[in-house]
């Protein structure tokens, strides 16, 4: 839709809504109570058919028409129903080395053209190691977790470009310590809030951590809070400093995976405990690293099994025979209370390596993965989808614009989000 038509659009739905008001205006009794004929209860009907046939931009400008429509727009009953028939689109974030620039990107699920929607600039979000997790319309965009890198966090949403940096955590220890944390994104089903669990290790010796910190931060009254919560495993043993950055959030428990025992630390945001969890079978590794060869240039894969949600269930991708078996098993968690996991075989079209190494990061829908994006040119780059039903890949491709041409720029995240009138603080400033 042209600005042209959107602009049309907004004047007829305009006259439509100021005709239903006055109705209400009308409908009031003589004693200047707002009691409404019944009449305005299908009004409210059509009112909300309205609004949620329109884009995201056009229903954050109709909340400056008049108080009405703003408290309307605002309710949160209205923002769940907005969110519940919202369209499905593809979030992507890319890195520029060279200028230090982070952006953040959208497109159809489809293809087409790359919207950018916000630029950072200077940004310490590491391109190597970023994460992005995406959660009833927000994203948690999380940088390198460990010691050797800074670490921080933003909430973004991405239909209405609102920003969010968390606060810095300061651990109650010695300042003198080395300090470990992270951040892992979660949605409490049971509250309807957003939250972000934070673990911080610190200890005066490297990777021996004599003390654990769990927090919490509400993404309703925007701080954190400390949780006396015991961790089921032993830390230092554990390691517990490394790969705490992929982390998926199923039914308000939060999971992430230990990268010695491959154990499953499940995070309950409902009741805050922790439990554990039996990884699938065949899960370790034959060996912890392989190297290969593409163009002349050999290149080292870490083989860690990484965690995914699939259909609303905790995947795990294990990856260390693709590059000479060009497959990858991907198990999910289907009986949780059982711990039932069901193995699915991907098998790639042609060499993994030659498709330059993708990786799954997502699930579009009930059926079909999205893999990590690869360049085919200064100004398209391609995805593959993998259809679990017939068991087949296809590719989508998407056009790019200046900035995002420059051979410099490196894309590595693409999640699914869906698109969401959801409130969010700014206190980024965006460009």
């Amino acid at each position: 839709m042209t600005d042209g038509q959107l602009s049309c659009s907004t004047v007829i739905i305009t006259q439509k809504m100021e005709t239903l008001l006055e109705d209400e205006e009308e409908s009031q009794t003589t004693d200047g109570q707002s009691e409404l004929i019944p009449n305005f209860s299908c009004s409210n009907v059509i009112i909300e058919e309205i609004f949620s046939r329109l884009p995201v931009q056009s229903i954050l400008r109709s909340r400056s028409v008049c108080k009405p429509w703003h408290s309307f727009i605002s309710d949160p009953s209205f923002t769940n129903f907005y969110f519940s028939r919202a369209t499905l689109r593809l979030f992507l974030s890319a890195y520029n080395n060279s200028t230090r620039k982070r952006y953040f990107l959208s497109a159809a699920h489809d293809g087409g053209s790359v919207t950018r929607l916000i630029t950072l600039d200077n940004t310490l979000l590491i391109n190597d190691a970023a994460e992005a997790e995406h959660l009833n319309g927000l994203v948690c965009f999380t940088s390198a977790n460990g010691i050797l890198a800074p670490n921080e966090a933003v909430v973004l949403n991405p239909s209405t470009r609102n920003i969010f940096k968390l606060p810095v955590t300061y651990a109650s220890s010695s300042s003198s310590s080395e300090v470990y944390t992270c951040y892992l994104f979660g949605f409490d089903e049971s509250r309807n809030e957003h939250k972000v669990l934070n673990i911080r290790m610190s200890g005066n010796k490297l990777f021996e951590p004599s003390a654990v910190e769990i927090l919490i931060f509400s993404m309703s009254s925007y701080s954190w809070r400390n949780v006396n919560v015991e961790l089921p495993i032993d830390v230092a043993r554990d390691h517990l400093y490394f790969y705490i950055k992929r982390s998926v959030c199923v039914d308000s428990v939060i999971h992430f995976m230990l990268v010695y025992s491959f154990d499953i630390l499940a995070f309950d945001l409902r009741t805050e405990k922790f439990s554990k969890i039996s990884p699938p079978r065949d899960v370790v590794p034959r060996d912890l690293r392989t190297t290969y060869t593409r163009d002349g240039k050999v290149f080292a894969k870490y083989n860690h099994p990484r965690l995914i949600k699939i259909n609303g269930c905790v995947g795990v991708v294990c990856h260390d025979r693709v590059v000479e078996s060009n497959e990858m098993d991907i198990w999910m968690l289907q009986d949780y209370e059982r711990c039932v996991w069901v193995k699915e075989t991907v098998t790639f079209p042609e060499s993994w390596i030659k498709l330059d190494g993708p990786f799954p990061l997502d699930s579009i829908n009930t059926d079909e993965i999205i893999f990590s994006p690869s360049r085919l040119s200064r100004y398209v780059i391609s995805v593959l989808i993998y259809n679990m039903k017939s068991r087949r890949f296809r590719s989508v491709q998407f056009t790019l614009k200046h900035p995002l041409c420059s051979e410099r720029v490196e894309f590595d995240q693409i999640k699914c989000y869906v698109e969401s009138i959801m409130p969010l603080q700014r206190n980024i400033t965006r460009t």
